[in-house]
């Protein structure tokens, strides 16, 4: 099923109203990277005002990703049977309302399940506005070029995001709360008259409700574990027995998956080597980098003493640097292909956290954080764009929603499962409430622990650099029939 906007391969030009719909899914894409952005340098004010411990502070982050990760792939499945165009303008006046609720709340508690419900929404927008772009635009250069638009944007929300964090937070970190919500509504009502209807996938119908429920507690069952067990302990019976749990409900989950006849994910397109790889590769990309973020903030506002403002203006730099490079990178990728350009942009992210394990109690910006800003933010601009261009490719239109919420669920649970690994990990240092530097010495596991996590995405992509292994040709003779002559016939055998 194709939109009726999509584009010819012999049009050069996109229509005005080609580019209103496509600067209004830019606009949702904008408002998640600008809200996960605030949220972070907000974090330390939040803990301040709420009075809320490293381990439930993380939980404000938490809350997001796993309501994002949580119901992506039914958002995605929803996406195909519904109609895009619908579940994406329904689920954006969702995240509006969610904005405005989160920036008024006057508890832990209540601020986590309202980044909770504003993350339900993001899970539909998200795959619903992919695969709007991938329905629309023809797989090759034009996609490529809107992808990288579309990645851009959720660079230059993420850098605006940081200095808005670090001036609204001078105020109130409410106001990074609110502030997505005007966006949001605005965004919905050009979303109106902008974005086209799509067709519904009435081929295939259900919503695997059963798939949807066992999928998303396996996830909150397995980041709750991981950030409760170094205080319950990691062997205790507590984290052993809800491991197990977790991991019969994944098994659950793929049970259902294989059987329904309306999966969220159609296993068989994990058959595909690129599809994997693109899945593994968001997982680890994205959670090292979250878990990277949080200790950043917490190392710089508490250990440096910088305020939030400063904070925003030193991870400034890597969002720029995305910003302003983002737009040539799928020029990039139809020189190099996805593989290369992911490798090579994770290889600068590795090398940009080993840089920052040299942090001390003294500000070295110039030295070492700088640089390290600038490797991670050329990694970002590398890595976001071709990620979504391998997933997405060779997929037929009406798995679009799926598999844009297959990876967007990657991107999701990898940032809560990483970030929950570090939270322990630091945690389980014992640095919270000593000196400067027993909270320095405790952080810099976490970073260790972000490191090998990106190297290990890095291990997965270059298997993708493999070259195919050559064909050569075997002549066998083959008996035409009714004659008693044989004719050759050319078999590939590889080597």
């Amino acid at each position: 099923m194709t939109s009726p906007l999509n584009v010819p391969p012999s049009q050069e030009r996109w229509s005005p109203r080609l580019w209103g719909t496509l600067l209004v899914l830019c606009a949702a894409m904008f408002l998640d990277a600008l809200d996960v952005s605030m949220v972070g340098v907000a974090l330390p004010s939040i803990a301040a005002d709420l009075d809320l411990s490293t381990s439930t502070l993380q939980w404000i982050v938490s809350g997001y990703i796993l309501g994002y990760g949580g119901l992506l792939l039914l958002g995605g499945r929803a996406a195909d049977l519904l109609g895009r165009r619908r579940v994406f303008l329904i689920a954006l006046g969702v995240f509006a309302l969610a904005s405005l609720l989160g920036g008024l709340v006057d508890s832990g508690p209540l601020l986590i399940a309202s980044r909770f419900i504003k993350g339900l929404s993001a899970a539909f927008t998200a795959p619903a506005g992919l695969s709007i772009i991938t329905t629309t635009f023809k797989e090759g250069p034009q996609r490529n070029r809107a992808l990288a638009i579309y990645t851009t944007c959720a660079a230059t929300g993420f850098s605006m995001g940081l200095v808005l964090s670090g001036l609204l937070t001078e105020l109130s970190w409410r106001w990074t709360m609110l502030l997505p919500a005007p966006i949001a509504l605005l965004a919905l009502i050009a979303g109106i008259r902008m974005i086209p209807h799509s067709d519904r996938d009435d081929s295939n119908g259900g919503y695997d409700l059963p798939g949807a429920v066992t999928g998303t507690a396996a996830m909150l069952l397995l980041v709750f574990t991981v950030v409760e067990a170094p205080e319950a302990g990691w062997a205790s019976a507590r984290t052993l027995l809800s491991f197990l749990a977790a991991a019969v409900l994944l098994t659950v989950f793929v049970l259902i998956e294989r059987r329904t006849a309306s999966p969220l994910i159609r296993l068989g397109v994990l058959r595909s080597g690129n599809q994997i790889r693109a899945q593994l590769g968001a997982a680890t990309f994205f959670g090292s980098y979250v878990g990277f973020q949080f200790l950043v903030v917490q190392y710089m506002q508490s250990l440096l003493g910088w305020s939030a403002l400063e904070t925003a203006l030193a991870f400034l730099p890597a969002g720029v640097l995305v910003a302003l490079s983002s737009t040539k990178i799928g020029d990039v990728v139809d020189r190099f292909g996805t593989p290369r350009v992911i490798a090579a942009g994770i290889t600068l992210l590795v090398i940009g956290y080993v840089l920052f394990l040299r942090i001390t109690l003294t500000p070295q910006y110039a030295a070492v954080i700088l640089p390290s800003m600038l490797l991670i933010g050329a990694a970002c601009a590398l890595v976001f764009p071709s990620l979504n261009i391998q997933a997405t490719t060779g997929v037929a239109d009406n798995e679009q929603g799926m598999v844009s919420g297959l990876l967007n669920t990657s991107l999701q649970v990898g940032g809560a499962v990483f970030l929950a690994v570090v939270t322990a990990v630091i945690t389980a240092g014992g640095g919270e409430g000593g000196t400067p530097q027993e909270v320095l010495d405790s952080f810099r596991p976490g970073l260790v622990v972000v490191t090998v996590v990106a190297a290990a995405g890095l291990l997965i992509t270059l298997t993708g650099l493999r070259r195919p292994r050559a064909r050569r040709s075997v002549v066998l003779m083959k008996s035409v029939p009714g004659t008693a002559e044989t004719a050759p016939e050319r078999v590939g055998a590889r080597d």
